[in-house]
């Protein structure tokens, strides 16, 4: 079992109306709501907190990137994940990921990547992501219908370029190089490629058949993600796929303490502020060709499982912060509590869903950074350690081979 420290870079001060304003947290949220100091400081508490991760026995630090949102101010991961490969010895760097058909021309992922890997020792893990309608349709104007095939000429473009030893020319529909001869080249012969998704079946197809890691990236509780990786792993039997846990990536926001009083007590106010200001309005989440017919059908199918199991009312109660914390806990939105308690908890649902990756969020909304700090030391020393023997008879191929060595020896 692998565990990655992620965390949503939310801006921690909006106010207290914002969700009952019906601001929308993407694309138009008022920039007078926010003061450039908060984000500077808030920006180095997460880069604090990942440093600890690493040596508090995290697998991988994970970044990400999202477009004109308070929710997470993380325009560029390779620039979160610059800091970390200086800084850190053992952790694989996960940028979970970069949005391929936003980059004019490519190949500034794959040379920034190929930077990446050689900064850290060969530590990257690199993830290909196709961005949320709000980032990549709203924010950056790509028209929907073209979002699929830019990215896959990216993809194709970025693997050649790692690839090639001499320089070749390259023209695509949308990218046309007389020249690519990428300096530097990475350390890795081969890079993990991870996808998060959605549910769309071509991301299934597309992870498939290259052997990438799929990455659920929910915070909608488990109610909602079980039937689709439940889905998902029906899928890669039928195409007669490797099962292999390791293939699936999950996230989970954990709220780890002495007891389960001081959970309550120390996460409630983060945990409600992270789900309360996540407001979209509800015109940028799906354009008119941003999911093919197929994929919308299949999402549509694993959404009326998922209704069956959370009504209406509650699903709107946790998005709107009006669960009680327990309620949270309840439906799999976090997992709380004791280490003893959150990693019996974590052994079932891994378990159940078959996750060998787990992208555990170690903070939520305003949290203080000492209770994130206490948070990282709990689940790293206490949780992490008595959770290793699951799925340890299976390969795994999808994290960097230099960060598969032993803890004392990768800080030597």
């Amino acid at each position: 079992m692998k565990f990655h420290w992620f965390a949503e870079a939310s801006y921690p001060k909006l106010p207290a109306d914002f969700r009952a304003r019906k601001i929308s947290s993407w694309v138009d949220t008022p920039k007078a709501l926010h003061d450039p100091h908060v984000v500077g400081e808030m920006c180095r508490m997460f880069i604090r907190l990942m440093q600890q991760a690493d040596r508090d026995g995290f697998d991988g630090l994970a970044v990400n990137e999202h477009h004109q949102t308070p929710f997470a101010v993380t325009p560029s991961p390779n620039l979160l994940a610059a800091a970390l490969a200086h800084t850190t010895q053992r952790a694989a760097i996960l940028i979970i990921g970069d949005s391929l058909a936003l980059y004019n021309p490519p190949t500034r992922v794959a040379e920034e990547m190929a930077w990446l890997d050689c900064l850290s020792g060969g530590r990257v893990i690199a993830g290909f992501v196709f961005g949320t309608p709000m980032d990549s349709v709203f924010a950056y104007g790509i028209p929907p219908a073209e979002l699929r095939d830019r990215f896959e000429e990216a993809r194709q473009l970025i693997l050649k370029s790692w690839a090639e030893q001499e320089p070749f020319a390259f023209n695509g529909k949308y990218t046309k190089l007389r020249y690519v001869n990428l300096w530097p080249k990475p350390i890795q012969p081969k890079f993990p490629i991870w996808v998060p998704g959605s549910g769309s079946v071509e991301t299934w197809d597309l992870c498939i058949e290259n052997d990438y890691c799929y990455g659920h990236l929910s915070f909608s509780g488990l109610h909602a993600a079980k039937p689709l990786v439940d889905a998902w792993w029906e899928y890669c039997d039928m195409r007669g796929a490797d099962t292999n846990p390791h293939r699936m990536a999950f996230t989970q926001l954990i709220c780890c303490a002495n007891t389960d009083a001081e959970a309550e007590r120390l996460y409630t106010d983060g945990v409600k502020y992270f789900y309360r200001n996540r407001y979209t309005n509800p015109a940028y989440e799906a354009p008119p060709g941003y999911r093919s017919s197929k994929s919308v059908q299949a999402i549509m199918g694993h959404r009326k499982i998922a209704e069956s199991k959370l009504s209406a009312e509650d699903r709107a109660r946790a998005a709107s912060g009006e669960m009680s914390f327990w309620e949270y806990d309840k439906h799999g939105f976090i997992i709380a509590g004791t280490p003893e308690r959150v990693r019996q908890r974590l052994r079932e649902m891994c378990t159940d869903l078959r996750i060998g990756q787990l992208i555990a969020c170690l903070h939520q909304g305003d949290l203080p950074e000492e209770v994130a700090v206490e948070n990282t030391r709990l689940v790293g020393q206490e949780v992490i350690p008595g959770l290793r023997d699951l799925w340890a008879e299976h390969e795994d191929r999808w994290t960097p081979a230099a960060t598969h060595l032993p803890l004392a020896k990768a800080a030597e």
